[in-house]
């Protein structure tokens, strides 16, 4: 079953990609969704199979396909890992990318080159399958950039327009920046481990909790450095802070191309990293501490860019930036399960809003801006009732699915009780007001108010043909559904609501239902305190088959001491309450400017003039960036090329041609046609051939009387010692 959900998009790829023209773009189209979709099922198939079958709970299934490199004792196997946390991702890729898939059927309709879109999108899904199915960093590597040339393709796909080549030069340029850093990263775990696959890396981390390794001429902990490296990897690939720029240029591409890419595939990459990794991050606490400062960071910062933005992808861009920084500062407070569970949940809405947004585009004629739209809700109301829908998840509002995995996110990071975890608790509570904020400026801004656009781009709005908002329909059901259907599984108490009678509050604290329930939580008398110093024990309590421990088992490690997930479900009842409270704030401030007072928002912009201009310039990374990388590097590469033309073309290459043309040149004067010239130059020619032999066999014919008189008579005069 891994084998048709991992290689069916593959297959899909090679039939488009090399018989395009033969099959023709519907025959393309047909078989890429066809594969798609049944990769889609194979693998929820999977998910069912390895979740709830007792042998899985011992262990993974790991599928050789072959012997890749064999060198020595270096050996690397082609192989197929799946486990809890591969199956979770195989699903979420598959399901998104086949409503992409079928979205694209009608969004790219009018474009000429249908094909080898979608075989892109298929070879981007088979990238991505390949890194979340990988058993060893090599082959993890190749899926990382699998991925990354997959983007480059898409994002640059509209390849007449000068915006999308540099899009997708940009995206090319930066993830190489943090794939740098990962391939660093494979090899420091190679010499510290002595291989690299995930199995033998994984039995035993804790024998290397105090080994050291020599690094740029220091001696620095071993695993604190492994786990940066690939963290560098990480915020390459998921548009952390820092190398962050390239995902808003990426909405150049097709609006299928940033939904596949924002929900589903290469910004997710990260987090899976990260995860796949927690049993190294466990005994790497500043790697952890670096990380969680990061994601909260990057939640802040993106979501304050995303309120003053105006194009409607780019304002979901940042939204997606900041989002992820939420799993990053999950993953750095050890709650791995709550960074996968609020991937999955975002997988879902998030691609429901880009579609969305496609779809509004679509019905705009291509407009983006949302100052150009506006009075357009009862021209598509089903689009209008789909973004609705994305947008309250994406705010956190109960019953959608970000409520429940956002929620359980922030709890968590209050729950470490470290100075950095309640940093990321206030920076994510500030995003959120902010998320729910823009998420209904742009609702507004798109949807309400008197028409912006021109009377001939209104007199053509209207909805989406089936085949697109059929797709937007399955991620809606997921938008609503998938929170409180999996929050027991993914992040629920490993415990029943029966309270041992020997345990005490410190360590067996009451646990809240494992899933729907809208509080998330348990007894509000109980303090985070008593809950973050130790796990409770498998023996005090009922065990819970629909929990964290049964769900994820080997997939995810945590230690008992670092288990955050089960203490976020006792933290106050007033942090539990925060994130949905903000989130209704910022919907009210959203609907009060833009609605109620529409001038206010200019009003506030100019009050605030310094902060507008610093949010809406993103902060001005771009400028920074160009000052300091894009410039110098011009100004060498100037030089270079400089040089290049002025000594070595021209002393080299290009001089020797040039000379070469000019005598030829000069020759070519001496080709007059005449006979008598070529008779007289023939004649001088063998004057001066016989001149030169006469006078090499008879000096005396040209040397003066007293210097041949005094030449030896013989070469043995000379080695005699006579006169020379």
């Amino acid at each position: 079953m891994e084998l048709l959900a991992v290689f069916a998009p593959f297959f899909a790829f090679l039939i488009a990609g090399l018989f395009g023209k033969q099959i023709g773009d519907k025959g393309a189209q047909f078989i890429t969704c066809a594969a798609v979709i049944l990769a889609a099922f194979a693998s929820i198939s999977l998910f069912f199979s390895v979740i709830l079958t007792e042998n899985m709970v011992n262990g993974e299934i790991t599928t050789i396909l072959t012997t890749w490199i064999s060198s020595g004792d270096f050996k690397v196997q082609w192989a197929l890992r799946v486990d809890q946390l591969s199956v979770v991702m195989m699903c979420v890729v598959n399901i998104v990318s086949a409503c992409v898939h079928v979205y694209s059927v009608g969004y790219m309709s009018h474009d000429p080159h249908k094909s080898r879109f979608m075989a892109y999108l298929s070879l981007f899904t088979f990238a991505m399958l390949m890194l979340v199915t990988a058993d060893n960093l090599l082959q993890l590597f190749f899926g990382w950039e699998g991925v990354g040339v997959a983007s480059y393709l898409l994002i640059g796909f509209w390849n007449h327009k000068h915006s999308a080549n540099a899009a997708a030069q940009k995206a090319f340029v930066v993830n190489r920046i943090g794939d740098f850093g990962l391939a660093l990263g494979i090899m420091a775990t190679f010499v510290v481990f002595g291989t690299i696959n995930f199995t033998e890396i994984f039995a035993s981390p804790e024998q290397y909790a105090q080994a050291t390794m020599h690094f740029l001429g220091y001696d620095f902990h071993a695993l604190t450095v492994i786990c940066l490296l690939l963290f560098m990897g990480a915020v390459g690939k998921s548009a952390q802070l820092g190398l962050h720029t390239w995902l808003p240029d990426a909405m150049e591409g097709p609006t299928p191309v940033s939904a596949l890419i924002h929900a589903a595939t290469m910004v997710t990459a990260g987090v899976f990293l990260v995860a796949r990794f927690s049993p190294l991050f466990e005994y790497a606490p500043t790697a952890s501490m670096t990380v969680t400062i990061f994601g909260a960071t990057t939640a802040f910062v993106a979501a304050t860019i995303g309120m003053t933005q105006f194009d409607i992808k780019r304002v979901i861009a940042y939204s997606t930036m900041s989002q992820l920084g939420y799993m990053f500062f999950a993953l750095g407070v050890s709650a791995y399960s709550a960074a996968i569970f609020h991937l999955m949940t975002h997988a879902f809405f998030k691609a429901l809003l880009f579609l969305g947004a496609g779809s509004v585009i679509h019905a705009m004629s291509n407009e983006q801006d949302m100052r150009n739209m506006g009075g357009i809700w009862k021209k598509i109301p089903f689009t209008y009732v789909m973004m609705w829908i994305g947008s309250l998840a994406l705010a956190g509002v109960w019953p959608f699915a970000g409520y429940f995995s956002k929620d359980i996110v922030l709890e968590a990071a209050w729950a470490d009780h470290t100075w950095f975890g309640h940093y990321a608790y206030w920076m994510g509570i500030a995003a959120a007001f902010m998320t729910a904020f823009y998420s209904w400026r742009l609702i507004i801004m798109t949807f309400h108010g008197a028409p912006r656009a021109s009377e001939k781009v209104m007199s053509h709005v209207h909805e989406s043909p089936s085949i697109m908002l059929t797709p937007l329909l399955v991620l809606a059901t997921g938008a609503i559904m998938a929170g409180g259907l999996f929050y027991g599984g993914f992040v629920g108490s490993s415990y029943s609501h029966h309270k041992p009678e020997h345990a005490s509050a410190a360590s067996h604290a009451e646990i809240a239902p494992a899933a729907g329930d809208e509080d998330h939580a348990t007894h509000e008398d109980s303090t985070d305190e008593q809950n973050v110093e130790h796990k409770p024990s498998q023996s005090a309590g009922m065990i819970n088959l629909w929990s964290r421990d049964y769900f994820w088992h080997n997939a995810l490690f945590v230690l008992p001491e670092n288990d955050t997930v089960e203490a976020a479900h006792s933290v106050p009842f007033w942090v539990k309450k925060l994130p949905l409270v903000v989130g209704l704030l910022g919907i009210l401030a959203a609907y009060l400017i833009y609605m109620v007072k529409p001038g206010t928002s200019s009003v506030i912009a100019r009050l605030t003039k310094p902060l507008y201009t610093l949010f809406f310039n993103k902060w001005f990374f771009d400028q920074i960036y160009h000052a300091l990388f894009v410039k110098p590097a011009l100004c060498i590469g100037r030089l270079f090329s400089a040089s290049d033309k002025s000594i070595i073309d021209r002393a080299g290459a290009d001089g020797f041609a040039g000379f070469s043309g000019r005598f030829a040149k000069t020759l070519s004067k001496f080709q007059t046609g005449f006979v008598y010239q070529y008779a007289l130059v023939m004649i001088i020619s063998l004057i001066c051939i016989v001149s030169w032999f006469v006078f090499k066999a008879d000096p005396s014919f040209y040397m003066p009387a007293d210097m041949y008189h005094a030449l030896p008579s013989s070469p043995d005069a000379v080695m005699e010692g006579g006169a020379p």
